[in-house]
């Protein structure tokens, strides 16, 4: 018999859990594809005890995960522990430095360690595979990696956390406010006790600042991302965006300019033409533009047991049938330095919702603002009036530069006659 590719999986949460099972339920069909058994033969986890639904007892059991990735008797430690530092960062170091392959789900620790892990582990001649960190279930890394290395790609973008998705949506189908779809969210399990890496838009830059890397072959700039989350999103919005033909995402963006590469997360409106725009709930999406494919686009559940464990098992796939690829699709040696784009030069058109005081005199002070910032407005809601009380005011803007924008906004907001501070929203041309 053909050796068994030897696994030791660090971290038995959801997704270690759910690994496991995968593995055990397609034993034969994943060795039939692979041409050799995949084995596990050691586990690590906070408590032996804890019934997660698989059982352990063959395995052997390793109190520390780090003594686990240099000791085991394994080729290849699956790091499922979380994190962006730590006990899973030791974890990926000592396995790469005995010598052992390493597929994480981490991308929080991609983000900020990964071109340090990827010299290491290309230095060792071991892989560093993450599908799983990316999107879940959807192979995005290997679509840019693999599938589209043939073009140059010239943007990535999508919904790249099913929380804020289904937050969005449940507001959206519901009315309801932000906080209150939220507290849902979290009895549902789709959000965490402290939502705020999901809902702020730090899970999505994450994800994005790999995806650039792998699309554009640069460094990882997690720090040169733009991040702005979904709480300022009203229902009163999202019913001016249904009114206006559009559809509000929180969308991850990387794209090639003239003055480097743009990266940001904030919500967008996505005209309701855009297939992007229907993808709803928990389900996330990647799409990629390339010289040669033009678009393609890939849907599917961003995160959970199956669909995690479902990327893991590709990547270890992939090392039991000897197929080796560069971490972010070059060398790591050969990743250029990321030019980052400063936001400000950002072009775009607006959505601006302003609640004002309802009296004589205001809409022209607001036009004037936008006037002196050169910048053009395409539309204008108003609803009934009610003089002297708060209402609503929408306008939306042909494309201008963000810094005018922002110029713009600062000297509407210090209008005694705006009751708030007004919301703003890019609008996305998909």
């Amino acid at each position: 018999m053909t050796n068994a590719l030897k696994v030791a999986v660090a971290g038995l949460g959801t997704v270690g859990a759910g690994t496991l099972t995968l593995l055990a339920q397609h034993a034969r069909s994943l060795e039939r594809r692979t041409g050799r058994p995949i084995t596990v033969v050691a586990v690590s986890a906070r408590e032996r005890s804890k019934d997660r639904g698989v059982a352990i007892d063959d395995f052997a059991w390793y109190d520390d995960a780090v003594a686990m990735a240099r000791e085991a008797d394994a080729d290849v430690v699956v790091e499922l522990i979380g994190g962006a530092d730590g006990i899973a960062k030791e974890v990926c170091r000592a396995a790469v430095s005995a010598g052992r392959h390493v597929v994480t789900a981490n991308k929080a620790l991609l983000a900020h360690s990964g071109i340090e892990l990827a010299l290491a582990a290309e230095d060792a001649g071991v892989t560093l595979a993450y599908e799983a960190a990316v999107a879940g279930g959807i192979p995005a890394i290997k679509a840019l990696r693999e599938g589209l290395a043939g073009n140059c790609v010239t943007r990535v973008y999508g919904i790249l956390n099913g929380t804020s998705n289904y937050v969005l949506t449940a507001m959206r189908e519901s009315g309801r406010e932000f906080e209150d779809v939220l507290g849902e969210a979290q009895d549902l399990g789709y959000a965490e006790a402290d939502p705020s890496f999901d809902v702020d838009g730090i899970d999505a830059a994450h994800k994005l600042a790999i995806l650039a890397s792998v699309a554009f072959g640069c460094r990882i700039d997690f720090d040169g991302v733009y991040v702005e989350g979904i709480r300022r999103v009203a229902p009163l919005d999202i019913r001016f965006a249904d009114e206006l033909g559009y559809r509000i995402k929180l969308l991850g963006i990387a794209t090639q300019t003239k003055d480097g590469i743009e990266q940001r997360v904030h919500p967008c409106m996505v005209p309701l033409s855009a297939p992007i725009a229907n993808i709803d709930g928990v389900f996330n999406a990647v799409v990629a533009d390339g010289d040669f494919m033009d678009t393609l686009m890939q849907e599917g559940r961003g995160a959970g047991a199956g669909p995690t464990a479902s990327a893991v098992v590709a990547d270890l796939v992939d090392i039991a049938r000897g197929r080796t690829t560069p971490t972010f699709g070059v060398p790591a040696r050969e990743l250029g330095a990321l030019t980052a784009a400063p936001m400000a030069r950002h072009r775009g058109a607006y959505y601006v919702r302003l609640m004002v005081v309802d009296r004589p005199g205001v809409f022209a002070d607001v036009a004037a603002a936008l006037r002196d910032n050169e910048i053009s407005m395409e539309a204008v809601l108003q609803r009934a009036r009610a003089p002297e009380e708060t209402v609503p005011v929408v306008l939306t803007t042909h494309e201008t530069d963000e810094a005018a924008m922002m110029r713009a906004v600062e000297a509407i907001e210090r209008m005694d006659t705006v009751a708030e501070s007004p919301r703003l929203i890019r609008i996305e041309p998909l």
